[in-house]
């Protein structure tokens, strides 16, 4: 089987399936995880503006050694940054890269007309390659799409076998969006990892119970980035392309659906997510 499996996005763009987020890690660990991810055949990165560690991943991409075409670059504005007019540039200056290959609305909180305007803005000028929202519902993204240019490619969201979405997955397969899952593997529930139908195909394809749910999603048609510090956990989070899972078994996987997220947002949060000023500019 190949070493990686890419999906296409609406706008034409080839983005690899499989990735490393760097959400809650500091910038040496950020670094430390890109340089392993590279290594060890990723090709998706995942950061964003409030991760405060944009640099630290741009560094360890340029550490890499891989020409900079190779790298699928992803991040995501923050709120407080929407209505500023730079705040595409600072992203690309932190990052050290003259483009970005995804950018997402981080969240659906203050004025995101406006920073998807600016999103729109740098794809027409060529230093975005694809945009898309993150944290959206299914009515905040109609929205979106009602008034934009350029059609969001992605909503990244909260998605693994006890959350899994389907209806919305309707709705944005109408749409030509693509779903791309944070918390894959549920938020490190080991119920979720413990579920005797895992251990079993785990057994039956010498994997872990977390690589059969990445490749559950992988064929379900998600996007992953699980992120990771542990360069064991690196390499085995992306050692999912030797196996495939048969339509009897994504179906067992399809019946462990319990509406059970782990991060609900409150417009409280959304409030606050919007006065909040990530310290980007101090970063190291």
């Amino acid at each position: 089987m190949s070493e990686q499996m890419y999906i296409t996005l609406n706008n034409s763009v080839s983005m690899p399936m499989a990735g490393i987020g760097t959400f809650l890690l500091n910038p040496d660990e950020a670094e430390a995880s890109v340089l392993s991810a590279l290594k060890n055949g990723y090709r998706l990165i995942d950061t964003a503006n409030a991760y405060v560690n944009e640099k630290a991943v741009g560094r360890g991409m340029r550490k890499s050694g891989l020409d900079r075409k190779e790298i699928f670059l992803e991040t995501k504005l923050w709120p407080s940054f929407y209505e500023q007019a730079d705040a595409v540039e600072k992203t690309l200056e932190r990052l050290g890269t003259d483009y970005i290959d995804l950018l997402l609305i981080h969240q659906p909180s203050g004025n995101y007309v406006a920073g998807y305007r600016l999103m729109e803005k740098a794809y027409k000028e060529g230093k975005v390659r694809a945009i898309g929202l993150s944290n959206f519902n299914q009515e905040q993204i109609r929205e979106i799409l009602s008034i934009c240019e350029v059609k969001p490619a992605i909503l990244q969201t909260e998605v693994h076998p006890y959350y899994q979405e389907q209806s919305l997955k309707e709705f944005l397969d109408s749409q030509g969006m693509v779903i791309q899952a944070w918390y894959p593997l549920g938020h490190g529930d080991k119920g979720l990892l413990a579920e005797p139908v895992f251990e079993k195909l785990g057994k039956k394809y010498g994997k872990t119970s977390a690589q059969i749910i990445l490749r559950w999603h992988l064929q379900a048609g998600n996007v992953v980035i699980p992120g990771s510090k542990n360069p064991d956990h690196i390499r085995a989070n992306f050692d999912l392309f030797d196996f495939a899972l048969t339509d009897a078994e994504m179906a067992q996987i399809a019946e462990l659906d319990q509406n059970k997220r782990y991060y609900t947002s409150t417009p409280e949060m959304l409030r606050r997510y919007a006065e909040m000023v990530p310290p980007v500019d101090t970063q190291k």
